[in-house]
């Protein structure tokens, strides 16, 4: 197997069993093309021709060209995992014994506490003036969702018509590794969608079936809509709302569960809705509050800006 064939291979695993996101595939893909002429160029003391004669000692000199170039330690710690992910699976397939990337230890990330928005920016951005039309109504109704239900921007426009149960005003939600989980949505964000889905039909291209799958939200080619709009969508109305910060799809996920925590929902409600594998990752959103609680104490209390001794 040379690492043409193992490339094709790690890509058809991405994208079949593990049912990343795109732009995930792209970084995993990107990461290995890397490795890969760091290899052929001579980096590691070999021609890099063969991928399953790489060794641990290989890898450890591509992670110390990139501290070199002073690569960020997020950046670091994502190309161990995409060789990580790539050796196991050849591990696995029993292409090699052992996978050299397991025990390579990737450096401890900076803790950066989530952007959120306040409850009244986040007001501020649902109560901008929407265009009267089908595409005022489906932004309307895609902004209102993604905070209403904290939901990734991948598993936003994954979203069918008949994922949507409103008589119940829950969601079924297809996350990461296909794994499905439902979700309430309020009443705001419900209203939004039936608006939305009454004029949705403008949306479809003429001479063409309806878009495979039944997606609820469209762009302007009657197809699927991407992240990569979704995205867009959302600097536009956060300008509209008078924000002047860059905030993102996943900013609104972060918004929406340090909302729910700041209001006292239980962690492992938030860890359920969110879709998190693991509480640990849910957990630092309590360091958001926390911080949101010194800030209001030191706005709020007469005696906080005094020195203590």
């Amino acid at each position: 197997m040379d690492w043409d064939e193992a490339t094709r291979y790690f890509r058809m695993y991405l994208e079949g069993e593990r049912d990343v996101s795109p732009h995930t595939r792209r970084n995993y893909l990107s990461d290995l093309v890397q490795f890969r002429n760091f290899l052929e160029e001579g980096g590691a003391g070999s021609s890099g021709e063969d991928p399953l004669r790489v060794e641990a000692a290989a890898i450890r000199s591509f992670l110390n060209s990139l501290y070199r170039k002073k690569s960020a330690k997020t950046t670091i710690g994502r190309k161990i995992a995409s060789l990580r992910s790539f050796f196991g699976l050849l591990r696995r397939r029993g292409y090699v014994r052992v996978n050299p990337a397991e025990l390579i230890q990737a450096p401890r990330a900076d803790r950066k506490l989530p952007v959120v928005l306040p409850v009244e920016e986040m007001l501020q951005v649902l109560n901008v003036e929407f265009a009267p039309d089908v595409f005022g109504l489906r932004d309307r109704a895609a902004l209102e969702l993604l905070y209403s239900t904290g939901v990734r921007v991948g598993e936003l426009v994954k979203l069918d018509v008949e994922d949507i149960d409103f008589s119940q005003g829950l969601i079924k939600i297809l996350g990461k590794g296909r794994k499905e989980r439902i979700v309430p949505a309020g009443d705001p964000a419900l209203a939004a969608l039936r608006e939305y889905l009454k004029e949705r039909p403008a949306l479809f291209r003429k001479g063409r079936d309806m878009p495979k799958g039944n997606p609820v939200f469209l762009g302007k080619s009657g197809k699927r809509i991407t992240t990569r709009s979704i995205a867009r969508m959302v600097v536009k109305y956060v300008e509209a709302g008078g924000i002047h910060r860059r905030i993102s799809p996943h900013k609104l996920r972060h918004t929406f569960a340090t909302h729910l925590l700041d209001s006292g929902a239980d962690l492992r409600v938030i860890q359920e809705l969110l879709g998190h594998e693991s509480l640990s990752t849910t957990q630092r959103y309590t360091s958001v509050s926390a911080a949101r609680l010194m800030e209001v104490y030191d706005k709020a209390h007469p005696k906080a800006g005094e020195d203590k001794e």
